[in-house]
């Protein structure tokens, strides 16, 4: 018969194949985190190229293209040495968000023909790209989603809204970008660059609230001493105070330029976060193979004894029994993950409760760090049902949002679940009949 100790070995071999499969998954991310980085300077060029009908940004747009493919091809090597993903939904979302992912990676030799072409309007563009960061961006999010170990979870969340915040700041750059090269900024261009320079600033507090110590130093160095920064504040200005919306077509290469810097250097911190991110999968993996390592080397003497036992009527049986209900959790000063051995003859039930607590620990820490991530994921679903029912841009939906909580005196979270919940009670109408039919 199989013993308590065998089925404590086989929990720790558990856990230490889920962690070697996170940080196969960490890996992908930190992949992806530098192809979105070229995707986004991708489509920083190209809408500068579209706007201004081929008069800038030309020269430089075939170089990052290369360097696009470059990240392509260090994604596509760590799914292949991604493996099979633990069974389960997180595993299947992942999966799904890869398979997403895949598909707008073989559609970009064809968007990059009508950006080529001129076929393609700087808005049509932004959204093109924007779709396909979003792939990427997803992966991310299910990889957080689906973390099993809480401080590679929280800074799993962590890395997820920083590079959020910075495809946000990204889309900035190709709506400035854009609106210099044109000359003009039309309203709704306006309102939209007004809603991202808000949704960025919200995924960096979140970021920073959930950021290591080390990772928060540089955070706030960098914002200290963003010079970049203080460009694109002034050009903001100006865009947003032009009379008559009229803007200096020459402005286009220092507000593109300015904005790059300033991704560059959010660049820097995911590359910091990313590298703590991988140094910290080692870590944990060395220490459940130490821990598998001192639970394999218990001798047989400590298991728990039985030879008192008498069978379910024998009374030394019945106290053996009640010992379990009754044995208190094992002292704060014995840690099996602490170097050395475990006292020889120990209750294996010590090691049994030890384990149980140890993971009821580590899942309620898992569960705060994913609080952000899914309120995220409900403002986020609340904003789309909006703009699908009442044919709202997506800076107006959030302000709806935002309006009705400030009047209900209610967090946002509340008023979006309110939206979800109500969708699901209210019958869909029927499509409206196209133009043609009437």
């Amino acid at each position: 018969m199989k013993s308590s100790l065998h089925f404590l070995v086989a929990a720790r071999q558990h856990e230490m194949a889920a962690l070697e499969q996170l940080g196969k998954a960490c890996s992908l991310v930190v992949a992806m985190s530098g192809l979105v980085h070229a995707l986004q300077k991708e489509r920083g060029l190209s809408n500068m190229v579209l706007a201004s009908g081929g008069a800038q940004g030309a020269e430089l747009l075939a170089p990052q293209r290369l360097l696009a493919d470059a990240q392509i091809a260090n994604v596509r090597d760590e799914l292949d040495r991604l493996g099979p993903h633990p069974s389960g939904g997180s595993g299947a979302r992942l999966c799904n968000a890869i398979a997403y992912t895949l598909q707008g990676v073989a559609a970009l030799p064809a968007l990059r023909a009508q950006v080529q072409a001129g076929r393609l309007t700087p808005p049509a563009c932004t959204d093109a790209f924007a779709r396909l960061i979003a792939g990427c961006l997803s992966v991310v999010f299910e990889a957080a989603d689906s973390a099993n170990e809480p401080e590679i979870s929280r800074m799993l969340v962590a890395l997820f809204h920083l590079m959020q915040g910075k495809e946000l700041a990204g889309q900035e750059r190709a709506c400035g970008t854009s609106a210099f090269a044109s000359g003009q900024l039309q309203p709704s261009a306006r309102a939209q660059w007004l809603h991202l320079i808000e949704s960025q600033e919200r995924c960096f507090e979140v970021f920073a609230s959930l950021a290591t110590p080390r990772v928060l130093v540089l955070w706030q160095a960098h914002m200290a001493g963003d010079t970049d920064m203080a460009a694109v504040e002034r050009m903001r200005r100006v865009a947003h105070t032009a009379s008559g919306a009229s803007l200096s077509r020459s402005w286009s290469a220092d507000w593109f330029a300015a904005c790059s810097h300033r991704l560059d250097a959010l660049h820097g911190v995911e590359t910091l976060v990313a590298q703590e991110l991988q140094v910290l999968c080692l870590h944990k993996l060395q220490a459940q193979e130490r821990a598998l390592a001192a639970l394999q080397a218990l001798p047989p003497g400590a298991e728990p004894a039985q030879e008192g036992v008498k069978g379910a009527e024998g009374a030394e049986g019945s106290e053996g029994g009640m010992a379990f209900f009754e044995a208190s959790a094992p002292p704060d000063t014995w840690s099996l993950d602490a170097v050395g051995a475990p006292a020889l003859g120990r209750d294996i039930l010590s090691l049994v409760q030890q384990q149980s607590q140890r993971l009821q620990t580590m899942q309620t820490q898992i569960d705060e760090a994913r609080t952000a991530l899914h309120e995220r994921k409900t403002l986020e679903r609340a904003k789309g049902l909006l703009m699908a029912q009442h044919q709202l841009s997506e800076s107006d939906a959030y302000q709806l949002l935002r309006q009705t909580a400030m009047n209900q005196n209610k967090r946002m979270l509340e008023v979006a679940e309110a939206v979800l919940a109500m969708a699901a009670l209210v019958p869909q109408a029927p499509a409206a009949p196209a133009a043609t039919e009437r």
